[in-house]
């Protein structure tokens, strides 16, 4: 019977674990010294390992040969019947589909049967978010003091579903996704045992299309070499396999979209639309081949995440339009005019920098705008933020640290204290910087002009600044969890 590569190749010791060193090393330690937990919660996203972690610690504790540790054998009754998943005292059991009270109820009242096999019964809760409120209540007493021969493991894609209670009566480890090179070595171990020979921009195609997700990356691993069966992999092939745009096709379009080629670029998409190419996929692919070449240094980080912004921006605003064509324009004409803008960006600092500054001065003087004070815009300052915020809730939280700190001439100049360099960064950026004139002309002078500057290290005394983070957590309707 044929196996799936992911099945085949799940870790059976420790060390195989691909990208989780630090928890591995912790849980390791643990074993080693017979100071286990009666209760863990394991966090993160899907495919990274945490019913993997969950098996081995059920082998650890539960090695006829080498007792409790952290090298389990694979070899004795116990060990092999794990990995065959016919142990008896390892119970897994899936949340989604068993969370009610009455589920709960049942495993309270077989906690008390000694293991049949093993030291220790090892109960595993996979996505425990998705109990009810009523059977995470009836779980909690068990979970605070449960029989010395149980150990539960709780399993989420969603930690911030979990009652505290409940977190904090386990130990939480959590997991993360693997970085490219990781996953790399992982894929390339699997390739070499397999015979097969994995170019490098085909394990970079297999990385972005899982999202860093090992059980992911190794299903499209498969399906890639079960479709080029005797044949050489290639980076067209695979592309062609995940039904994904060709990054030759995305080189061309970024390629347009820097020399604002407005034809070009409607000729392309009218040519995707008569291929039968979804629209919104499209750009959502490009997207990340943008996201890949900056991670490479191959595309500045300010304009790619402007057309990141542009293209998310567009397709949540117009996700209701039935004529995807229509909206692919739309992103066209978007994307074209803020390209366009960071141009008219570097022009403006190049200008400002060899003009003279008593010809500034001069032509301050002429721009002076009259009846507009520092008081006056500090007054409307919340229906300037509230406005902004309706704009892009992001921006709304970058100027949660800002405040007006005077007015010189036609500009405003925009105060942010020396830990909030963070937001005054992004503010700076074309993205945020131009929708935040719009808002500050539409509601006080057309002709304002901005400029962001930093206003010295926050005081401890200093209230009417208060606490970011709780402004943050008020901004979003959110609170303090301790």
């Amino acid at each position: 019977m044929h196996i799936t590569l992911y099945r085949k190749y799940r870790p059976k010791n420790f060390e195989e674990v691909a990208g989780q060193k630090e928890i591995v090393k912790t849980i390791k330690t643990s074993l080693r010294n017979g100071k286990t937990s009666h209760a863990y919660l394991f966090t993160g996203p899907r495919g990274v390992g945490k019913t993997t972690l969950a098996r081995l610690i059920a082998k650890g504790v539960n090695c006829l040969k080498n007792g409790v540790t952290d090298e389990p054998c694979n070899e004795c009754e116990n060990c092999l019947a794990i990995n065959n998943g016919t142990f008896m005292d390892l119970v897994e059991i899936d949340a989604a589909s068993n969370r009610g009270i009455d589920e709960i109820r049942q495993l309270k009242e077989k906690i008390n049967y000694q293991p049949v096999k093993g030291r220790k019964k090892i109960y595993i809760i996979d996505e425990v978010h998705m109990l009810t409120k009523e059977a995470f209540n009836a779980l909690l007493k068990t979970l605070e003091e449960p029989p010395e021969h149980v150990i539960f493991i709780l399993a989420t894609t969603e930690a911030d579903k979990i009652l505290p209670t409940i977190i904090s009566r386990c130990q939480r480890y959590d997991f993360k996704t693997l970085s490219l090179n990781e996953m790399k070595e992982q894929l390339n171990f699997i390739a070499k045992n397999e015979s097969v020979n994995i170019p490098d921009e085909v394990l970079e195609l297999i990385y972005e299309n899982s999202g860093g997700s090992v059980r992911d990356a190794v299903s499209i691993l498969e399906r890639i070499m079960v479709t080029c069966l005797g044949e050489d992999i290639t980076l067209d092939k695979s592309e062609e396999v995940l039904g994904v745009t060709p990054a030759k096709k995305m080189e061309e379009f970024l390629k347009e979209v820097k020399n604002k080629n407005y034809t070009n670029l409607v000729k392309t998409l009218d040519r995707f639309w008569n291929d039968s190419v979804e629209i919104e996929l499209f750009f959502k692919d490009f997207a990340k081949y943008c996201k890949g070449l900056m991670a490479k240094g191959e595309l500045d980080i300010e304009s790619g995440l402007n057309i990141i912004g542009c293209i998310f921006d567009s397709l949540n605003k117009f996700k209701y339009e039935e004529d995807k064509r229509l909206v692919g324009y739309v992103i066209v004409d978007n994307l074209l005019k803020s390209n366009s803008k960071n141009s008219e960006v570097v022009i403006e600092r190049v200008v400002e920098r060899e003009i003279p500054q008593e010809i500034k001065q001069e032509v301050s003087k002429k721009e002076r705008l009259t009846g507009l004070t520092l008081e006056s815009i500090s007054r409307k300052w919340e229906e300037i933020l509230k406005e902004a915020k309706k704009e892009k809730i992001t921006l709304g939280a970058f100027l949660i640290a800002a405040k007006p700190y005077k007015l010189e001439e036609d500009t405003l100049y925009i105060g942010f204290d020396s830990e909030s360099s963070f937001c005054k960064e992004q503010m700076e950026t074309t993205m945020y910087n131009d929708v935040f004139v719009d808002v500050l002309r539409r509601l006080i002078d057309p002709k304002l002009k901005v400029k962001y500057i930093t206003i010295g290290k926050k005081k401890e005394s200093d209230k009417d600044s208060g606490d970011f983070t709780k402004k943050i957590v008020d901004f979003f309707g959110g609170e303090i969890m301790v």
